[in-house]
């Protein structure tokens, strides 16, 4: 592993691979990561000493084939076999074919020695195993178990184009099997996923994919008409987008990345909606607010991702403990930066895809103990996510969400 993402690297990779490829290509990439401790484990109860490093990834590949995709399992050997001398392991090819079919003869025996340490059975790391064990008491196995889980395709419907039963007419017309999101009005999830440019209305701006977590973020902002709103971390442009399908409002949308912001003004010009999109970083407001204030602010904070490494499994492998000191650092300093530019009266949503009170009610705790004019304003219990001690924290998986966490600071207004 070489720091990138998966999304990145296949990217790069598979360019050239017709649709049908790409996909098995992305499936056993995922998978391989998402089972990538479990597969080593098997792989040294075969050996007595372990292969090179490329030739063990390989072998893992070999295996999530056999274990878990629907591939005769005689075409699975022989295209791992096959496989070897393009990575220059030709002389390894007769051990990579004794291991495979001796799997495919001792499968039962080989998994049951596997160690039971949740950390191999759930492919964690140690570090993110503890944690999630301390965050979440008595449920760490659960978790381990939700993040190995595939996640649904879920769309948010643009209000301003269709509704929500309209749209699932039209899925059911093209033969797409989708229900609605409870507690979640505008969100459609479908029964099967697929590319977006196979989604009826998809090019002109009736729908986006956005999981049913992240599309709770407008309604709990809740912008009135003609308020200005700020966005300090708004691409890739899902939640900006949906403040704007939502309210008639003024929003400006921030972040670090020009490439980014190129890329959330096509999503922007897609919905048929408009923002005031600027790279710029948001802990400098010097360097790019006129000091008229906002009457909303959402920090989409970044984090550890922790939350939705479902869809991402090598978030696994990539984060290490020392980052969520960092990560947490770098929210604090968002809050800190952005506060004196809400209005009295106003109100800052933060909010991170992370599973990690430190990223989330740790955070807003400090927060609010060096904030003097700033309170919390409470979530109401709409049938998602429990209380944390600041907040409201979604478990991934639950209503096939993904994992987030989501306050509410509210600025004292003088009559307060």
């Amino acid at each position: 592993m070489d720091g990138r993402s998966l999304d990145d690297a296949l990217g790069a990779h598979c360019a050239g691979l017709n649709a049908a490829d790409g996909a098995l290509a992305a499936a056993m990439s995922y998978g391989v990561l998402r089972d990538w401790r479990l597969l080593n484990a098997l792989l040294d109860g075969m050996v007595k000493r372990r292969p090179p490093a490329l030739a063990a990834a390989l072998l893992c590949v070999g295996l999530f084939q056999l274990r878990s995709l629907r591939v005769p399992a005689h075409a699975a050997v022989h295209a791992t076999v096959a496989a070897a001398p393009v990575l220059k392991l030709k002389g390894l090819r007769g051990l990579i074919n004794a291991l495979l079919r001796r799997y495919q003869r001792e499968a039962e025996a080989l998994e049951a020695g596997v160690p039971a340490d949740p950390q191999v059975r759930y492919s964690h790391p140690g570090w993110l195993d503890r944690a999630i064990e301390q965050d979440w008491p008595g449920r760490g196995p659960d978790i381990l178990d939700r993040n190995n889980r595939q996640a649904p395709m879920t769309l948010r419907v643009n209000r301003r184009r269709t509704t929500v039963s309209a749209y699932l007419e039209v899925l059911s017309k093209a033969s797409i099997q989708a229900m609605p999101v409870p507690g979640v009005p505008d969100a459609v999830t479908l029964a099967q996923p697929m590319a977006v440019d196979r989604l009826p209305g998809f090019a002109a701006g009736d729908v986006s994919v956005q999981d049913a977590a992240a599309q709770l973020a407008a309604p709990l902002l809740a912008p009135g008409p003609g308020m200005r709103v700020l966005d300090a971390c708004a691409a890739p442009g899902g939640k900006t987008a949906h403040l704007l399908e939502m309210q008639d409002c003024r929003v400006t949308a921030l972040d670090i990345s020009p490439a980014r912001c190129e890329s959330l003004q096509a999503t922007l010009d897609r919905l048929g909606v408009q923002a005031d999109v600027r790279p710029a970083d948001a802990t400098t407001p010097d360097n790019w607010w006129s000091g008229e204030p906002f009457d909303r602010i959402l920090v989409d904070a970044p984090c550890t991702g922790t939350g939705v490494i479902r869809r991402h499994p090598d978030i696994k492998w990539l984060r290490r403990a020392d980052d969520v000191t960092a990560l947490a650092e770098r929210q604090q300093a968002l809050l800190r930066a952005l506060w004196p530019l809400l209005a009295p009266g106003g109100v800052l949503l933060y909010a991170t895809c992370s599973l990690l009170q430190a990223e989330g009610s740790t955070v807003a705790a400090s927060f609010l103990a060096g904030c003097p004019d700033g309170a919390e304003l409470p979530i109401s219990d709409h049938g998602w996510g429990e209380a944390d001690t600041h907040g409201r924290r979604i478990a991934p998986g639950e209503r096939d969400m993904d994992g987030f966490y989501y306050v509410r600071l509210r600025k004292r207004s003088a009559g307060d």
